[in-house]
């Protein structure tokens, strides 16, 4: 894609929102309202799981038996309690055999199975007096969820003599779901109220920090839409409805902000609003597109996985970034071009300053902002190799926890303590026999004979770990037998136990599954494909950034950083979440090990945040870079010009992060609040302290490329100020006392007028709100 054709595109499209703004602001609304109702009751048609691999073998086992043989998978689970009179107590039996009964005669029910019918010593209770029930809801999570709601308040609490209490791994998964479901609507009653005054803060005027929100709630809104579509062609896990939140807010703030800040500059700068919006979608439009694709490509590398739980992200990650940067560059320029100046209307900031305003004073806290940046900048460039050396080595140190991480799998203790779910499967665990629900199944295709089945059994038990070995139950060619271990159901122990099992020569077809079983494919699964992903990653970002900056070096260097920017969250996330470090404060059960997949997510898409936030940094040094040729000038001046700007960003995007964090679900509280470090280490350190001392220890190399490439990159690299401009309907007047603005050839060859030294002396002059909302300064200057 070239400059020009860019631009072309840009400029045509410039033309058509500045001639029809409440055309397309209407457009937007209309499609906005039908995603509300296409949109509506997405939660309830995600699912709870996706960790396991569609096409592992513990995945073709758990169907088999399923199909063959119900009773061996239940998924449902009533513990009975019999109070102080026992379990085997006559009037206790005929109790639970009426209720057993009843529950078999229950429409998609199957496979039921009770303590007072077989006599298992695993489904009583070592005191006596709590028994289970067992028994399997057919169908998928959401059919299997929708019969639950409907036979669980028949069955939950006192039962003649009997109390009863619903649990299982249904149980489990459906209460996960509604907890997340309650705990995001809270999230964003925080994350709303919260990110609107940090706006205020940052914009001064109330009407330029709604227009962020709007473009943030119509990306959130269009993306339930387009996941809505999806459940209904695959299945989509409810966690990725968090994704949506957190990045429909946090990314559509970031390109709203980039977007508004650079159409008020030009208006205050004396620009009609038609120029100045055209300016505006030509450069930070620009900017905003290239920096949307860079977050899709990342957060599309979890689409090389097989795991729904890892695609959900993909879908609702791309669906909301795109729609937040088209939200931004079609409902934010049509509704600027309406308001015009009005933009600036509401400054709330004046209610604090009481009339103490002068012109001065109004300037100076932007002079000192650009200027403290600036500081920060030169200070670590003189210094860099210290800089450089230190802050990589801190950073390292931050993350060296993670090479103690032990992965596992999602189970009850992911919810709180309080939920009724958990609580059975505590008791179950605690005072049952034989570690119910972490047994294995080793399902048998194929006829043998009784000699054979005894003889696999004898060698089965023998393995290390085993504690007993039940079966094998046959009918026909299959059959299966239960191996319980000796360990957790999750322990590296038991994980071996299953590779040991499946290297075990048999008479016969053999296949693994259960808890075990599952994460040690999903381990599988993930390792095989993550060089692919990674790889998509890193090459796709080289390419991105050479395209924008004409380097070779630049896009090592940007891969690199981001990696070191991540170091803290993974750090974070095993001495936390992992050992357990703060779990009372946060409100979490630590299980000695991290889900296994959640990693791969916090990567992408703490990835394509850092990438997010490197192109703003990026473009701003490069278009200095181009105008002086002066290294380490363009390198001050890019991060004076975007320092405030991308840290009030990343503050606000914490903000969304940390209200996701409150989560009671643990996985959902680790992706934000890990998320929310990530981001503040990127903007504050990697971008203020790495970023320019590597620059400037690379020096005059940091731009070097091969001639070929640099003749690739002359004809199709990317750059905020490439394009023409739109031709205005029009010519303006310039106003009085001001020269011709577009007169000036170079004009529009600058994304970033306040950068021009002859023209301002305040170093940070866009960051000044204030300066720009103060309608009879600009009213003055005309």
């Amino acid at each position: 894609m070239s400059e020009v054709n860019t631009g072309s595109r840009l400029g045509g499209w410039t033309r058509f929102v500045t001639a029809r703004p409440r055309l397309s602001l209407l457009l937007t609304l209309v499609i906005t309202a039908l995603a509300v109702f296409a949109g509506s009751g997405v939660a309830d048609r995600m699912g709870s799981g996706g960790w396991a691999a569609p096409d592992a073998e513990s995945t073709y086992a758990t169907k088999a038996l399923e199909r063959e043989f119900p009773a061996s998978q239940p998924n449902l689970l009533l513990l009975v309690d019999s109070g102080s009179r026992g379990v085997d107590d006559l009037a206790v039996a005929a109790a639970a055999g009426r209720l057993t009964e009843r529950l078999a005669a229950e429409k998609g029910i199957t496979g039921v199975g009770s303590y007072w019918q077989t006599k298992a010593p695993a489904l009583r209770a070592e005191d006596g007096r709590e028994a289970l029930i067992a028994a399997r809801i057919q169908g998928d999570e959401k059919s299997a969820a929708a019969v639950l709601d409907r036979i669980a308040p028949d069955y939950r609490g006192t039962q003649g003599v009997l109390k009863v209490a619903v649990g299982g791994p249904i149980a489990v998964q459906h209460e996960m779901q509604e907890t997340i479901q309650e705990d995001l609507l809270r999230a964003e009653m925080i994350a709303l109220p919260v990110t609107l005054v940090l706006l205020v803060m940052v914009f001064g005027s109330a009407i330029a920090a709604l227009l962020p929100l709007g473009v943030g709630i119509v990306a959130i809104l269009g993306t339930n839409a387009v996941l809505r579509g999806l459940t209904e062609i695959t299945d989509v896990s409810i966690f990725a409805q968090n994704l949506t939140t957190a990045l429909g807010l946090g990314l559509a703030i970031d390109y709203a902000l980039f977007i508004v800040r650079r159409f008020r500059e030009e208006l205050a700068g004396g620009a009609e609003v038609r120029d100045a919006l055209g300016i505006t979608l030509r450069t930070a439009g620009r900017t905003v597109l290239f920096s949307a694709l860079t977050v899709a490509v990342s957060l599309a590398a979890m689409m090389v996985f097989p795991q729904y739980f890892l695609r959900s992200f993909a879908y609702a990650g791309i669906a909301v970034v795109l729609l937040a940067a088209a939200a931004a560059l079609i409902l934010l320029p049509a509704a600027l071009m309406l308001l015009g100046h009005r933009v600036n209307a509401l400054d709330l900031r004046r209610l604090l300053r009481r009339g103490r305003r002068t012109a001065e004073s109004t300037e100076r806290p932007a002079a000192e902002e650009g200027a403290g940046w600036g500081r920060v900048a030169k200070l670590v460039m003189r210094r860099a190799p210290f800089f450089a050396l230190g802050t990589t080595a801190v950073l390292v140190l931050l993350g060296l926890p993670f090479l103690g991480a032990e992965f596992g799998t999602a189970d009850y203790r992911q919810l709180p303590a309080s939920a009724n779910s958990r609580m059975v499967q505590e008791e179950i665990r605690d005072g049952f026999p034989g570690n119910p629900g972490g047994g294995l199944e080793v399902f048998t295709e194929g006829s043998a004979t009784a000699a054979q089945y005894a003889d696999y059994r004898t060698r089965i038990a023998a393995l290390p770990d085993v504690l007993r070995v039940d079966g094998p139950v046959t009918s026909g060619a299959h059959g299966y037998f239960t191996v319980l271990p000796k360990g957790e159901a999750v322990s590296q122990d038991t994980q071996q136990l299953v590779k040991d099992i499946r290297a075990e020569p048999a008479p016969f077809d053999t296949s693994v599954t259960g808890t075990a079983a599952m994460l040690v494919d999903s381990q599988r699964a993930i390792a095989d494909r993550l060089p692919w992903a990674l790889g998509i990653i890193v090459v796709v970002t080289l390419v991105l950034v050479f395209l924008l900056t004409g380097s070779v070096l630049i896009p090592i260097q940007a891969v690199v950083l981001n990696a070191l920017s991540l170091t803290a969250m993974f750090g974070a996330m095993v001495w936390v979440f992992q050992e357990g470090h703060l779990s009372g404060p946060l409100g979490f059960t630590s299980t000695g090990d991290i889900e296994t997949t959640v990693p791969v997510v916090m990567f992408c898409v703490a990835f394509g945040l850092s990438m997010d936030y490197g192109v703003f940094l990026l473009s701003r040094i490069k278009e200095e870079y181009d105008r002086g040729g002066d290294q380490e000038g363009a390198v001050v001046f890019g991060v004076s010009r975007t320092g405030g700007l991308i840290t009030a960003a990343a503050v606000i995007l914490a903000v969304v992060m940390v209200a996701i964090g409150t989560s009671r679900v643990t996985n959902t509280k680790m992706l934000g609040l890990g998320l929310a470090l990530a981001v503040l280490m990127d903007a504050m350190v990697v971008r203020s302290l790495l970023v320019p001392s590597v620059m400037k220890l690379t020096g005059k190399a940091t731009w070097w490329a091969p001639g070929p490439l640099r003749r690739f990159h002359d004809r199709f690299g990317l750059s905020e100020s490439g394009g023409p401009a739109p031709a205005p309907e029009a010519p303006r007047q310039p106003p009085v006392g001001e020269p011709d603005r577009d007169a000036d050839p170079d004009r529009d060859a600058d994304p970033d007028r306040d950068a021009d030294p002859d023209r301002d002396a305040d170093p940070d002059r866009d960051a000044d709100s204030d300066r720009d909302a103060d309608p009879d300064r600009d009213r003055a200057r005309v």
